[in-house]
């Protein structure tokens, strides 16, 4: 698969704020994974799109073990840290976007908080539904959406702190493009079950905002192509 033209080196700006995100992100990682309905990937192929460092993939792998997975994002440095990071687990890591080449390749496919940065989300959606196994799944996870009362201040600090151009996309419009691009779509909230830390990092100006954020406005889609698609 060819690279992207467009990368970037690091999502944040400030390169250890990257290297401490996997730490806050492990918890809901491992509640995500317990909301996926498919149990036993021992033979499956997944894909991390967005994979950043490839921490949401080691932390599937060791609680539910597949058969071979891609991590792909578009920060350089973060690609090189997932593949020194990977240890023996089954995992291929590449830096780009496109998905091109890859066709019904995967069984699984998630993301975690990255549509939102994705310019052209139809696109997006297409190449996933072509990348997807008839039958296949892709979870999409997002609190970043124009629904989330936060959303005029966070979109301000996405722009400022990282190396990424903001996206304001509706929790409906995120469901409309994956059923425009062939997916049975539903969702949940994330409502993350346990106990949130009290951070003032100025993402949530009141620790009611992060409960409520983690629990009410982070949204799980469940998309699934099914098996007579075309």
């Amino acid at each position: 698969m060819s690279r992207d033209a467009k990368t970037i080196a690091t999502w944040y700006v400030d390169p250890d704020a990257e290297d401490h995100m996997s730490d806050g992100h492990a918890p809901i990682w491992r509640h995500l994974i317990d909301l996926i309905l498919e149990r036993d990937l021992s033979e499956k192929s997944v894909l991390d799109f967005g994979c950043n460092q490839g921490g949401l993939l080691r932390h599937l792998y060791a609680i539910r073990p597949f058969r071979k997975a891609l991590g792909i994002d578009i920060a350089e440095q973060s690609i090189a840290k997932a593949e020194a990071f990977k240890g023996n687990i089954p995992v291929q890591h590449t830096v780009g976007q496109s998905l091109e080449g890859w066709i019904e390749e995967f069984d699984l496919a998630i993301s975690h908080e990255v549509v939102y940065l994705v310019k052209d989300i139809d696109a997006h959606a297409a190449d996933i539904f072509k990348a997807l196994k008839p039958g296949g799944v892709y979870y999409a996870v997002t609190g970043c959406h124009t629904d989330n009362p936060l959303w005029p201040k966070w979109r301000e600090l996405v722009a400022k702190r990282t190396n990424t151009v903001v996206q304001d996309r509706s929790i409906t419009d995120y469901a409309r493009a994956f059923a425009n691009a062939g997916f049975e779509v539903s969702g949940r909230k994330l409502e993350y079950g346990g106990f949130i830390p009290f951070v003032e990092d100025g993402w949530t100006p009141d620790f009611a905002d992060a409960l409520e954020y983690y629990t009410g406005t982070k949204t799980v889609f469940r998309l699934v192509k099914r098996r007579n698609a075309s």
